[in-house]
């Protein structure tokens, strides 16, 4: 073997050493291992515990959920059923109205029947509070409750809790929701199914818990880059969510934006609205919508595309940057910086 080939052999190996070290580096984030970590989310049935006020005295039963629900019961009487201060049992004659009532009845019925029991629910909430534990070992995670409340709240989070008002999952057939639709149009209620309970489970927590958005973040490429970092983590601690469910999609809207994503970037920059600050020009592009008015024929546009957009935005950053960690991403705060180092291009 010559000198040269020797050299060369030397040199290939040493490359494949580089990479191979590198490639132990970089952390498949929807294949982690969470089985070491101790964790099993159990989801209390605070209607179950409730609903035994109707037969037992109330004071007594009072007691009881407050004992074993702490600052919840308290949020449920007084800021999901508006039934009144739990400093004054005057509310005691509202809530016996409520369960006296053939609506309380049937509803409790429909809620029975379709989650006779939450395990799944629990098993899908396990693995993703595993995996929030993974990444943020600190973290501190809620007791879950579920509840029923009239409609009134469909996830709810306080202190030390996470609660689930199991009447908006009750699935695209529930007779109740065409009787709603005035308060909750048909492009919001066709995701009160039981399969998006754990992700808006894990959004609400990633929002309004674990992290808030700044109110420094006006402009419209900050709020891209906002919520599709919150996306992003969805994809991470929800990997076998589909899509079109984390984003509140139908299948066919998730197509739709696939479709014209180079479109949809190609509006934003025309109209300049990257670095818009006025929230009453960007709100249709954020908020949930039947569809983008201004974009697509008959009405077949998908809603948030700014939403759909710095999600896009972030997944094209962490292709181009793989040993980037979660930690990270999130401590990134330039939105600008972001864009230009994600070299997002849709074609």
């Amino acid at each position: 073997m010559s000198i040269l080939y020797r050299s060369k052999l030397k040199h290939f190996y040493a490359l494949f050493l580089i990479a191979a070290i590198l490639s132990s580096c970089k952390e498949d984030k929807k294949k982690i291992d969470v089985s070491n970590i101790k964790l099993e989310v159990h989801i209390e049935r605070f209607d179950h515990d409730f609903d035994l006020m109707r037969n037992k005295p109330m004071a007594q039963q009072v007691a009881v959920l407050q004992s074993k629900y702490g600052p919840f019961y308290a949020d449920f009487i007084q800021r999901i059923l508006d039934a009144g201060n739990i400093a004054d049992t005057a509310y005691f004659v509202n809530l016996r109205q409520v369960f006296a009532g053939k609506p309380y009845l049937d509803l409790k019925h429909e809620v029975d029947s379709v989650y006779p029991n939450l395990q799944k629910q629990e098993e899908e909430l396990t693995d993703a509070f595993k995996r929030i534990k993974y990444y943020f070992p600190q973290k501190q995670l809620p007791k879950v409750y579920a509840y029923f409340s009239g409609f009134q709240a469909q996830t709810t989070l306080g202190n030390g809790y996470f609660g689930i008002g199991l009447d908006q999952f009750l699935g695209l057939k529930s007779k109740f929701y065409p009787a709603l639709v005035n308060t909750y149009p048909h492009y919001l209620s066709r995701r009160f199914t039981p399969d998006n309970i754990t992700p808006r489970v894990i959004e609400g927590m990633l929002h309004e818990d674990m992290f808030p958005e700044a109110d420094a973040d006006r402009s419209l490429l900050a709020k891209m880059v906002y919520e599709g970092k919150m996306l992003y983590l969805m994809d991470v601690l929800l990997p076998d969510v589909p899509d079109s469910t984390k984003i509140g999609y139908t299948s066919q809207q998730i197509q739709w934006c696939q479709a014209f994503e180079k479109n949809i970037w190609g509006y934003f920059l025309e109209e300049n609205l990257l670095y818009e600050t006025d929230y009453l020009k960007l709100q249709k592009y954020l908020n949930e919508a039947p569809f983008t008015p201004g974009l697509g024929e008959k009405n077949e546009s998908a809603p948030k595309l700014a939403v759909y957009t710095g999600w896009q935005i972030i997944r094209q950053y962490m292709i181009k940057h793989p040993y980037t960690t979660v930690q990270q991403l999130l401590a990134l705060n330039d939105p600008q910086k972001i864009l230009d180092d994600a070299g997002y291009h849709p074609k």
